[in-house]
């Protein structure tokens, strides 16, 4: 099993014939993504050629999924046009939109997610500004390389792109169920806590590994959640500790002011919980294998 992504999902891509789009529905296709269709108004009704894999263009999301049966959708729309991708994706009920954009406006991600809300949260959104997901060997949607890491047992869920993929090769040998990113912004779909409790839920995965960074208190309340309704041993690590205070570091979200938000702070909250934290990547991964060998 696996969480939120399977071999079973039909993939489209929101922007697939731009340069960025094009480039990853290339390498999540040679991935073993069943890509089914891309979204380009300007280009309905052609096909696009991908390296031997022809791929139909629709002018909306709704068309896709009536021609395709697609329920994901990746979108590498440009900043100024994602909210509207965004909203159409929402508005067509697709089951999870995967936002990898980086640099939407603050108040557009609050108008798309709200309106995801107000819709009954039938359109489950990862990001923005994140790496997207894969469950290894059966499907990858979003920019995560395909090759650094195995299937296996392991949940991993992280705010930050690069240390999600430092936590999967340093684990690559033990594998993982899942690896959702869920991107770094103040404002983001799928949190910590969703993730968590997929993982938990999930009868393949034994072992969650969980990833934060300063700013904010997502990491504080996904803390409460674990000490409350998670029995997984759950192993941590937390971005920041060497960071000067009020400095914005990495993603938009991650600032701190005075002791709020400091990794530190973060740190003891998830060991209250019962969670082991490691100060660097390379700890937290000898910390999950201890755990998982029990």
């Amino acid at each position: 099993m696996a969480i939120f992504l399977t071999k079973e999902s039909k993939v489209i891509v929101q922007g697939m014939t731009g340069s960025e789009g094009m480039k990853h529905t290339r390498r999540m296709l040679a991935s073993g993504t069943n890509i089914v269709g891309g979204v380009n108004p300007r280009k309905a009704g052609t096909k696009v050629d991908v390296d031997g894999t022809e791929v139909p263009v629709f002018g909306g999301v709704k068309e896709a999924m009536e021609a395709t049966g697609a329920d994901v959708t990746v979108i590498f729309v440009p900043p100024k046009f994602a909210k509207d991708a965004v909203l159409e994706a929402v508005d067509a009920e697709i089951g999870l939109a995967v936002v990898i954009t980086e640099g939407i406006a603050v108040h557009d991600t609050a108008a798309f997610w709200a309106h995801a809300c107000s819709k009954g949260n039938k359109t489950r959104i990862i990001g923005p500004n994140c790496p997207g997901l894969i469950s290894p060997g059966q499907s990858n949607a979003g920019i995560i390389p395909a090759d650094i890491t195995t299937a296996g047992r392991i949940g991993l869920v992280s705010k930050s792109g690069t240390l999600t993929y430092q936590m999967m090769y340093e684990l690559r040998d033990l594998g993982f169920s899942s690896a959702v990113g869920i991107g770094g912004d103040p404002i983001i779909g799928t949190t910590h806590i969703d993730a968590l409790k997929a993982f938990q839920d999930d009868p393949d995965t034994d072992l969650i590994v969980m990833i934060g960074e300063i700013g904010g208190d997502a990491e504080e309340r996904a803390a409460a959640f674990i000490k409350e309704n998670v029995t997984k041993p759950v192993v941590g690590y937390v971005a920041g500790f060497t960071a000067p205070e009020g400095k914005t570091m990495g993603h938009a979200g991650a600032i701190v002011s005075g002791s709020s938000g400091t990794a530190q702070a973060k740190k003891e909250a998830l060991e209250a919980a019962g969670v082991k934290v490691g100060k660097t990547p390379s700890e937290t991964a000898r910390l999950a294998r201890a755990a998982l060998a029990g």
